[in-house]
Parts: structure tokens; C-alpha cells; sequence
């Protein structure tokens, strides 16, 4: 059986299993503690669900050729907004989502969460769809061919506020939301069909290279490498993320046209 042609097949409708995807994953990661250094924990999926439904009805396509995978949300970016990446005036002003961004349960003083009042600019999101923009034009464009996941949707804050990204994590706590997270990606991939899913960074590519490892057991043909993540805190991306992102999409051939 041709597995690849079966999963194009199912997704048909791809919003419909990524919606019903990250509701799972949302339900699951819910259960699941975490310990010091991390003193709160929010969850876009629960208090910006409605930004983030609107992101995956209006631009998820069936069988795209590029899914780009990011870590987890920044600060100022998905933890305000709910999309991926989302820096508050990509999301509101080139994808045309806005709306109501409720508060999570526990929030930390320091990391209040603004929704798209915020006046804070994620610098990752501002370069990645600033990319996009530039590329393919408008947002129907690059969703035609592409889009965008967080591996895992959780912020991780310590008592002072510092972001704690997931892959420091105590290697029990990371087990389960590495096989929650898996499971979540797993199904993404079902979905959407791509050809190609780029890591934004090396911990994305190696989560994305362990959990589809199975898909590609059972005869999924895809491809996986990685691009540079736009992080301010990158002095590789600092001089000239663009430019870089380019030169490695062109060396794996990722939108090279079939023969």
C-alpha cells in the first residue's frame, strides 16, 4: 500500500485533524507538572484557542510542501497571540487574525499576557514572516505551499520571569511531553501531508527526525533538514538570518521544481 497516497488522500481536510490535534495535545500536556526552576506554565492552546483555531481554519492546506517546526512560543510572540511565531503585527496585519486573548490561570506578573495589545515585537516572528512576506508575497501565497508548528505549544516561565525553553527540562518531565509532543506532530504530518519539514533550529529538526522516524518506517516519503532560527540571541542570525535561510533552502532544494 502506497502509505504516502493514503495520507494525502485523508487530508483533505487538514484544519479539521489539526484542531482536533492540538486539543488533544492541549488536554494531555494539562496533566502533566512541572517542577523548579519552572514556577508557570501557559498553555496558547487554551487562552488564545480561538486565534489559534482561526490560524489553522484559514490557512491550513492539504498536502503543502514545506512544514516548518519551531521549538516553542516566544513571549512576546505565540504565548501573546496564539500562532505560531506570531509577533503581534504579522499576525493581525499580513495574516488578518485578531481578536480576544483571554488570560491564563496563573499568570506571572512580569509576563503578563497582552494579546495583540501587546507593544512588544518578537524579533523571531518579525523575521520569519517578514521572510515570508517577501518570498511569496501574501500570507494565501506562502500558506499555499507552507506552514508553520510549534514542536511543543508550552512557555515555560522561572520565578523571575526568564523564559525556560523545554529542552533543558529534568529528562522524566521531558519524557512525557516529548511522547505528548510526538504523538501531536505525528498527526500534524498526517494531516497536512508535506514534502519537506524543516527544523527552525537544531532541537526542532532532532524532535522532528525522532518522531516521524516511524512515519518514515512505514513507507511516508519525506525529507527533513533544518534552517537557522532567527533568534536575536543568534549572532549568526544577526548577521543576515535572510540570507542564510536562502542559501540552505537552495543547498537542500527544497522549493526546486520536480523533474
Amino acid at each position: 500500500m502506497n502509505i504516502e497516497l493514503t495520507l494525502r488522500e485523508r487530508s483533505a481536510a487538514p484544519d479539521r485533524a489539526l484542531i482536533e490535534a492540538a486539543r488533544a495535545l492541549s488536554a494531555e500536556l494539562a496533566a502533566l507538572a512541572f517542577g523548579p526552576p519552572v514556577t508557570h506554565v501557559y498553555d496558547p492552546l487554551q487562552y488564545a484557542w480561538a486565534s489559534h483555531r482561526a490560524y489553522i481554519e484559514r490557512y491550513a492546506r492539504p498536502s503543502c510542501e514545506v512544514v516548518f517546526l519551531g521549538m516553542n512560543p516566544g513571549p512576546f510572540g505565540m504565548m501573546q497571540t496564539g500562532v505560531p511565531f506570531g509577533e503581534v503585527a504579522a499576525v493581525r496585519d499580513w495574516m488578518q487574525i485578531d481578536g480576544a486573548i483571554e488570560r491564563p490561570a496563573s499568570e506571572h506578573p512580569k509576563r503578563p499576557i497582552e494579546g495583540f495589545l501587546c507593544r512588544r515585537s518578537e524579533v523571531s516572528g518579525r523575521r520569519l514572516w517578514a521572510w515570508a512576506a517577501r518570498r511569496f508575497g501574501s500570507a494565501e501565497a506562502f500558506f499555499g505551499r507552507c506552514f508553520v508548528l510549534n514542536y511543543c505549544p508550552l512557555v515555560f516561565l522561572e520565578a523571575s520571569g526568564r523564559n525556560f525553553t523545554p529542552d533543558r527540562l529534568p529528562r522524566a518531565t521531558a519524557l512525557a511531553l516529548q511522547m505528548a509532543c510526538d504523538r501531536h506532530l505525528q498527526g500534524a504530518v498526517r494531516a497536512l501531508a508535506p514534502r519537506w519539514v524543516l527544523g527552525v533550529g537544531a532541537y526542532a529538526r532532532q524532535c522532528a527526525e525522532r518522531a516521524l522516524r516511524p512515519l518514515q518506517a512505514e513507507g511516508l516519503e519525506l525529507k527533513m533538514g533544518q534552517i537557522l532560527h532567527p533568534s536575536p540571541a543568534s549572532p549568526a542570525a544577526n548577521r543576515g538570518w535572510e540570507e542564510a535561510v536562502e542559501a540552505e533552502i537552495a543547498r537542500l532544494g527544497v522549493f526546486a521544481p520536480e523533474p
